[in-house]
C-alpha cells in the first residue's frame, strides 16, 4: 500500500508539474497573441478581409471589425485567465477547441499558402505560414494537458471572485482595443513608426543576400517534352526543340522592411526620392481610399494646408483611388493641395487612419495623427521646430507598456487582495 500511495503521489507531482509549465506557456502566449491584435485591430481586419479576397467572400467583410475585436478579447481573455487560474475546466476547455479549430486552419495556410502570414501575432512579430503550424502544434499538446489535469492548475481568486476577474480583464481589452480604433495603435510595430527614416529602411545593405532562382527548360522531341535545367539542357542539333523557360524562386533574399514606396503624381512623375530627400518639413495626408474616408473634420485638414503654404512646407495627399474619386474628393472638399498615388497596402501600413496625416523631414517620420486628431488652431500658431507639430513622440513604447500594465495589475491585484480578505 505503501509504495501504491508513493506512486500516486509521484504521479500527482509529474502531472502538477507539467500542467503548470502548460498553463504558463498557454497563457503568455495568448496574452501577448491578444494584446498586439487588440493595440492594431485595423491590421487585424484587414489580415481578415485578406482571407476573404482570397475566397472570394468579399460580403462578409463587414464582419472583419467585430471578428477583430472579438478574437483579441478571446485570446487575451484566456491567457489571463490560464494564468491566474479561474474557471479553470471551462477556461482548459475552450482553449482546447480553439486551438483545435486553429491548428487545421494555419495547416491549409501553411499547404496552399493564400496569404504571406496570418497576422497571429499582428505586426509585433511576422512568421511563416509553417512556423505558425508548428507553433499551433505545439501549442495544441499543451492545451490537451491543460484540459486533461485542469484539477491540478494553480487558482489564484477564490469562486466568488472569479468572474469579477473575468468581467474586468475583457472590459480592459476591449477598451484598448477601442481607443487604438477610434486613435491610432499605442504601440506601432510597423516600419512606418514615428522615429523611423523611409530612406534608409528602404536601403539593401551592402553583401545582403539576393533572390536566389532556378532557370528551367521545357524541350521538345518527337512529341515528347522534358523539363532541363542549365546544367544538362540539350545542346544545338541535338534533335530537341525549345518550347519555353521560366525563373522560379528557390530562395528569398534579404528584403528590405520598406521595400514597396513611391510616391508618383497624377501626371505619374515619380518624386519618391524629392520628397524623401526634402530638407524641410512634408505634410502627408494618407487616404487610402479617398471614397470610404472621413471628411467630417476636412476643415481642420484644410487649415494644416494653408498654414504648409504660409510656412512653404509641401503637403501631399497620398491615395491609391482612381482619378474620378479624387476629383470628386476636390469637388465635395474644396481640396487645393496636390495628389498623388501610392500603393494602397503600403498608405494601410503608414497609418491606421483613413485619412490620416504624417509629418517627415528628410525621410524621418516626425509625427503622425489620427483624422480625430487633425487640429487647425491649436497647434498652428508658430512655426512647425516650436510647435506640438513639430516635435517627434517616439521612443515611448517602455512607458507605453508600463502604463498598461500596470493598469491591468493593479485592479487585478486589488481584486485578489480583497478576495483574501473576505
Amino acid at each position: 500500500m505503501d509504495i501504491i500511495h508513493i506512486k500516486m503521489k509521484t504521479n500527482k507531482k509529474y502531472q502538477k508539474t507539467v500542467v503548470e509549465i502548460c498553463r504558463l506557456f498557454l497563457g503568455l502566449v495568448f496574452i501577448f497573441s491578444g494584446f498586439v491584435k487588440a493595440v492594431d485591430p485595423w491590421g487585424l481586419v484587414y489580415k481578415i478581409q485578406e482571407v476573404f479576397a482570397v475566397w472570394h467572400s468579399s460580403f462578409f467583410n463587414p464582419l472583419a471589425l467585430p471578428a477583430s475585436f472579438f478574437l483579441s478579447a478571446l485570446e487575451f481573455t484566456l491567457g489571463v485567465c490560464l494564468l491566474v487560474g479561474v474557471y479553470r475546466k471551462v477556461v482548459s476547455l475552450l482553449t482546447l477547441l480553439f486551438m483545435c479549430l486553429m491548428t487545421p486552419f494555419t495547416l491549409y495556410l501553411a499547404i496552399f499558402n493564400p496569404v504571406t502570414d496570418c497576422g497571429c501575432f499582428g505586426d509585433a512579430l511576422v512568421i511563416s505560414n509553417w512556423q505558425t503550424f508548428f507553433k499551433n502544434v505545439i501549442l495544441i499538446i499543451a492545451a490537451f494537458f491543460v484540459f486533461l489535469w485542469h484539477k491540478r492548475m494553480f487558482r489564484l481568486y477564490s469562486s466568488e471572485y472569479r468572474l469579477r476577474v473575468v468581467v474586468f480583464t475583457v472590459l480592459f481589452i476591449l477598451s484598448v482595443s477601442a481607443y487604438c480604433f477610434r486613435y491610432l495603435p499605442v504601440l506601432d510595430f510597423r516600419p512606418y513608426k514615428i522615429g523611423n527614416n523611409i530612406s534608409e529602411l528602404m536601403q539593401i545593405p551592402e553583401g545582403a543576400s539576393s533572390d536566389v532562382y532556378e532557370t528551367t527548360f521545357i524541350y521538345e522531341y518527337e512529341g515528347v517534352r522534358e523539363t532541363f535545367t542549365m546544367e544538362n539542357y540539350p545542346k544545338e542539333g541535338s534533335g530537341w526543340t525549345f518550347v519555353r523557360s521560366s525563373n522560379v524562386l528557390i530562395k528569398k533574399g534579404y528584403e528590405p522592411p520598406i521595400h514597396d514606396f513611391t510616391i508618383r503624381t497624377e501626371a505619374d512623375d515619380d518624386i519618391t526620392d524629392e520628397v524623401l530627400s526634402d530638407h524641410g518639413y512634408t505634410f502627408l495626408l494618407i487616404a487610402h481610399k479617398l471614397e470610404e474616408a472621413d471628411d467630417t473634420n476636412i476643415a481642420n485638414i484644410n487649415s494644416v494646408y494653408d498654414y504648409a503654404v504660409e510656412n512653404k512646407c509641401r503637403f501631399l495627399c497620398l491615395t491609391a483611388s482612381l482619378p474620378a474619386s479624387i476629383q470628386e474628393w476636390k469637388e465635395s472638399t474644396g481640396a487645393e493641395y496636390p495628389f498623388c498615388t501610392t500603393d494602397d497596402i503600403t498608405l494601410k501600413t503608414m497609418i491606421r487612419s483613413n485619412p490620416g496625416l504624417m509629418l517627415i523631414k528628410d525621410g524621418l517620420i516626425i509625427n503622425k495623427w489620427p483624422n480625430r486628431r487633425i487640429s487647425g488652431d491649436t497647434y498652428l500658431q508658430a512655426s512647425l521646430a516650436d510647435s506640438a507639430l513639430g516635435i517627434s513622440s517616439a521612443n515611448r513604447d517602455m512607458r507605453k507598456v508600463l502604463l498598461l500594465a500596470l493598469l491591468l495589475i493593479l485592479p487585478l491585484a486589488i481584486l485578489r487582495i480583497l478576495d483574501k480578505r473576505r
